[in-house]
Formats: structure tokens, sequence, C-alpha cells
């Protein structure tokens, strides 16, 4: 009791004053912030005004005109290759007036009930005038007949859904019903999550398609195109006969953050590079954009193809 009767002696002569000027002193005594900038100002200083009919080159930091990249895309400054969409790359490798689509109003589902999904599919359709992220159908180049896919990363990034795989299925089954070979240019950033499972089953089903159209004899050749990633590296864009890749194309699986902190290991700078992949085996040849009809056509020529028109 008489501990207690001191320590309440001591505490009834602080003075509520007291507390407050102590309370202010280590106030003052912490060393305030600088006042930071508002983000927004930051964002805006650093924004450059680039005019509407032009880009800036993420290689060579050149602002270009849209026209001066050309048919195929290319930065006149450094040789830098911006993404194609399907219908460019169509018209750039396809004979003139050759391409025949096919499944041309197939559109996605929402299996899962996805929130504003079908909002957003419906939305990317008016903006890329694609139904989804893949065009397909039967052309020939160099007069060769080849059925052909063309992934387009202007829809929901290339992702592969219900609609990918089964259009991709389609063509390898006319291939292999009509003895032709398949050419398809990949470009995705993996499996569509808006889909779930139904989305990673289309890994399955156009593999399995493409053996098929292995085991009846005909010629399959992939073009790796940037970036190609998860679900469709793992499955057809690694299944060709012949896999050809464009220059400094980004081919991998998971993330290379991803792979750094599973396997505790700093990753080479040129790691998931089409280059990196040709050194190890992966890929077969890289082959410059303006030079892929005649790569392809003579592909198709040295394997005996059908020639629609000949010589």
């Amino acid at each position: 009791m008489k501990l207690f009767d001191n320590i309440k002696d001591n505490l009834d002569k602080i003075s509520v004053d007291t507390l407050k000027e102590r309370a202010e002193a280590i106030k003052n005594a912490i060393p305030k912030p600088s006042p930071a900038k508002n983000k927004n100002e930051n964002k805006k200083d650093k924004k450059e005004d680039i005019p509407a009919d032009s880009v800036k080159c993420p290689s060579c930091n050149k602002i270009i005109e849209k026209k001066a990249l050309g048919k195929l895309k290319i930065c006149p400054e450094c040789g830098r290759l911006f993404r194609m969409n399907a219908k460019d790359r169509i018209k750039a490798i396809a004979d003139k007036d050759s391409f025949k689509e096919m499944d041309i109003n197939m559109e996605a589902d929402n299996p899962l009930d996805f929130p504003d999904y079908s909002a957003k599919i419906k939305g990317l359709q008016e903006k890329t005038g694609l139904k989804d992220a893949v065009k397909t159908g039967i052309c020939t180049i160099g007069g060769y007949e080849c059925a052909i896919g063309v992934m387009d990363s202007g829809f929901m990034m290339g992702s592969m859904g219900s609609v990918v795989g089964e259009k991709l299925t389609r063509i390898f089954e006319y291939g292999t019903e009509h003895k032709i070979p398949v050419v398809i240019f990949t470009c995705s950033g993996g499996a569509r999550m808006q889909e779930g499972i139904v989305s990673l089953m289309q890994m399955a089903k156009v593999s399995a398609a493409a053996a098929k159209h292995s085991e009846a004899g005909q010629l399959y050749v992939t073009v790796l195109t940037d970036p190609t990633t998860g679900g469709v590296t793992a499955s057809f864009a690694m299944l060709g006969d012949i896999i050809l890749a464009e220059p400094k194309t980004l081919v991998g699986f998971a993330g290379r953050r991803v792979i750094e902190q599973t396997i505790k290991q700093k990753l080479p700078d040129e790691f998931q590079t089409s280059e990196f992949l040709l050194e190890h085996g992966f890929v077969d040849a890289i082959v410059e954009r303006e030079k892929l009809p005649d790569v392809l056509a003579t592909i198709l020529k040295l394997h005996n193809c059908k020639k629609e028109v000949e010589d």
C-alpha cells in the first residue's frame, strides 16, 4: 500500500499542463516529412506531348509518324517491330485476295457468369472489328494453299478462351480433311481467366487436333510473335513441325519475376527472347518480318504442298 501511495503522490504532482507541454515537445522533435507532390502532377510532368498521328518507339525513344512505320509496322530509325493486328498480318502474308475467313461470327459465351465479361467482349468487338482474339481461314502463300490462324493482341491481349480454341481446332480439322498444311501466328498473354477451366481445356483440345493433323502426315508451321506466353506457349505454339519466330520476340510460360522467386536465381537479361530460344534449340529460325512470306512459301514448296496456280 505504501508503494501505491508513493506512485499516486508522484502522479498528482504532474499537472495536465505539464503533460501537454511534454507531448508537444515530443511532437516537435519528430522530423516532419517534406510535402509530397501530387501523383497526377508528376505524371503530367513526365507525359510527353505525342501527336495523335504519331507513336513513340520504345526502343530508340524517337517520335515517329504512324505512316512512317509502313505496312509491316517497323520503326524506320532502329528497326523495332511494332505489334501487328490480325488483319494487317494476313494482308502481309497471304497472296492478294486469297484469304477466305472461316467461322466469322463465332462469339464467346460467359460460362462462369464473370462480372462485366460480356460487356467487355462487346466493347472490344466494336473497337477492333474482331469477334474474338483470332482470325482463321484458308489462303495461299506464294501460290501454296494452307489453313491459317492469326492471333491478335488487340483483343484481350490475344488471350485464349473457348472461341480461340474452337476456331484453331477447326482449322486443324480442315487441314487434316483436305490434306493441306496449317500455319499459325501466335501472339497471346495466355489462357483467359474469365472463362476458367473452359479456357484451360482449349490447350488440350487444340493440341489433340494438331496431333491428328500430324498423324495424317500434314505440315504444321508456327510463327511466334511478340508476346507468346502462358497456356499458348505451353500447348500448340511449341508443337509445330517447324517453329519460326520474329526477332526480339518475348516467348515464355511464367513471368520472369515468378521464375526468379521460385528458383532463387537471377535469370540472364536475354531470357525468354526468341534469340535465347534459338540458341537453346526451341526455335528453328528467326526470320525478319519482311522475309516471312518468302520463307513460308519456300517451306511449303519443300514439303510438296499443293499449289493452287502452277507456274
